[in-house]
């Protein structure tokens, strides 16, 4: 009963959250105001949440990785996939080394591997909390997919490394070469399983669907069970579950553009998934406010492992560890963009140096949030003798610091760093809008001439499907929204209407069908596509229903 009740009232403080955050129009991004009132309770509530790494890193992990790799944009991430592994893998390593060296020099009583455990627990960055905060700002969309690519990928690098350091604690040993063999099976093993798995089920759901019909609610539990399949089964073989849901979400993403669910499958399930993100993301940072009073009350006692007395010290580190993070981040990017603009000049490419706002930007960007907090908890509590894991608790409030700051820092920082800099305007993807809003309904009219045919010929009454299906024409020709007088035969209305319904659903279908043409052969992006998917999907599913 005790976990039903936390279950529910963390649920209720996301809601909260978010009435808050609406109404009070405060100033501050939606994680921040969550993780105070997870503090609030951990302050009067009777109760503190125990939290068992391994559920804790199963429940919430795969599906926020698995729709993360679902909705990213596919052909930007292929675009920028230069710069997004540069900072999804490079910056990571990068800063593994340089700030976990720098953690065990500040702080000597914090072996060297819990150091570099530390230090990758922080380097995945979190797109989430960064649209929050630039909601109020419009950040480039350019750099906004590269965040978002750079979050799926890093997530998995900077966990994969934190599996390593935890190894090197346990056992006190560390070997390059085994390392990079192991680092070859987690990586290729796992986005194996994630493909394998989910092209599997979504084969076999898809064999169900076309000889015995198609459920949405059926269809949206296989849809929320695929990421935890993927992970289990690479976890149990050893592999990486962190890539293997990425993939799985990847997968999925492809095996969409076939479109063979329901118009109603996927406006639902949209709503789901968007739901699930929604209550994820907020209980983590929730949860995180809950954890800051108890771990705030034992500062004295771990501000000592520093070898210090004030507990001032404590937030000296998580400064420090900031502004490394930060300035690691800008000499990445800023030696990136060199290296691509020397590359570009000697195919003879001129190419304008972006403003060193713009690469500040990116460096503050770097916001930490729930794959932070999901990675530190998975410290273990005890050694392989029994002993308690070193310094797991100043790990786990440095950690804690770091999002908070890095998220404070950023909700000040962006603003002023993005205002008043021109943005790239919009235009590629409004006329690229435009060509596949075309193209489909051009196929909608040629399906509608074929369907009418179809359904009026050899019938005495043939001239009510001709004439069904010119007004649904005219309405594709120019593109309006338009009521019908039918007369005032009910009987006629309602043949018509029918007859306007199974035209109507043609031509969506033969619409939807061509956008994922478009898509497939790479017409059209990933993001046009699903904003006109979607607007089909809701006309579609008045009729399906």
């Amino acid at each position: 009963m005790d976990t039903i009740t936390i279950v529910l009232v963390l649920l209720l403080a996301v809601v909260v959250s978010e009435f808050l955050s609406r109404m009070l129009r405060l100033p501050i991004p939606r994680p921040l105001l969550q993780i105070a009132l997870g503090g609030a309770i951990g302050l009067v509530a009777d109760f503190r949440v125990t939290l068992n790494p391994d559920i804790f890193f199963l429940l919430f992990l795969p599906p926020l990785l698995f729709l993360d790799g679902w909705r990213i944009p596919k052909e930007e991430l292929v675009r920028d996939a230069r710069p997004i592994l540069a900072l999804a893998l490079g910056l990571v390593v990068f800063t593994v080394l340089g700030v976990g060296l720098l953690i065990n020099y500040m702080v000597p009583a914090m072996p060297l591997a819990v150091a570099f455990a530390l230090a990758a627990v922080i380097s995945p960055t979190d797109p989430i909390a960064v649209s929050a905060i630039a909601s109020r700002v419009p950040i480039p969309k350019r750099m906004m997919h590269i965040l978002e690519g750079e979050s799926l990928l890093n997530d998995a690098s900077g966990l994969v490394c934190l599996r390593f350091a935890i190894a090197a604690a346990l056992t006190g040993t560390f070997s390059i070469y085994d390392a990079t063999l192991n680092f070859i099976w987690l990586a290729v093993g796992g986005l194996g399983v994630g493909f394998v798995v989910t092209w599997v089920i979504n084969a076999a759901k898809n064999w169900v669907a076309r000889h015995y019909g198609e459920d949405a609610g059926s269809q949206i539990l296989v849809s929320l069970l695929i990421p935890f399949a993927a992970y289990l089964l690479a976890e149990r073989l050893e592999c990486s579950g962190i890539l293997a849901a990425v993939s799985a979400g990847l997968t999925m993403g492809l095996s969409e553009t076939s479109g063979q669910a329901m118009a109603t499958t996927r406006v639902r399930r949209s709503t789901v998934w968007d739901m699930i993100q929604f209550a994820a993301n907020g209980i983590i940072f929730v949860l995180l406010g809950e954890q800051l009073p108890a771990i705030l009350r034992s500062a004295a006692e771990t501000v000592r492992l520093t070898g210090h007395h004030e507990p001032g010290w404590l937030l000296i580190y998580v400064l420090a560890i900031n502004l490394a993070l930060a300035v690691l981040r800008f000499v990445w990017a800023w030696v990136s963009l060199s290296l691509a603009l020397l590359r570009a000049r000697r195919r003879g490419v001129v190419i304008q140096r972006p403003s060193w706002r713009f690469v500040a930007a990116m460096s503050l960007a770097g916001v930490r949030g729930a794959i932070t907090l999901a990675g530190v908890l998975t410290l273990p509590l005890f050694l392989y003798d029994g002993s308690p894991f070193p310094a797991r608790d100043l790990a786990i409030f440095l950690a804690m610091g770091v999002i908070i700051l890095s998220l404070v820092a950023a909700s000040i920082g962006l603003p002023l760093l993005l205002h008043g800099l021109q943005l790239e305007t919009n235009t590629t993807q409004r006329a690229e809008e435009d060509r596949a809003r075309t193209a489909a309904a051009e196929a909608a009219i040629a399906e509608v001439e074929r369907v009418q045919h179809e359904l009026g010929e050899g019938k005495p009454d043939a001239d009510i499907y001709v004439a069904a299906a010119a007004r649904i024409m005219d309405l594709y020709r120019a593109r309006i929204e338009a009521q019908s007088r039918v007369g005032d035969d009910p009987a006629l209305a309602r043949q018509i209407e029918a007859i306007e319904a199974r035209l109507r659903i043609a031509a969506l279908k033969a619409e939807r069908m061509t956008i994922y043409r478009l898509l497939r052969t790479r017409k059209i992006g990933s993001e046009t596509a699903r904003k006109l998917v979607r607007e089909l999907d809701l006309m579609e599913s008045r009729y399906e229903g």
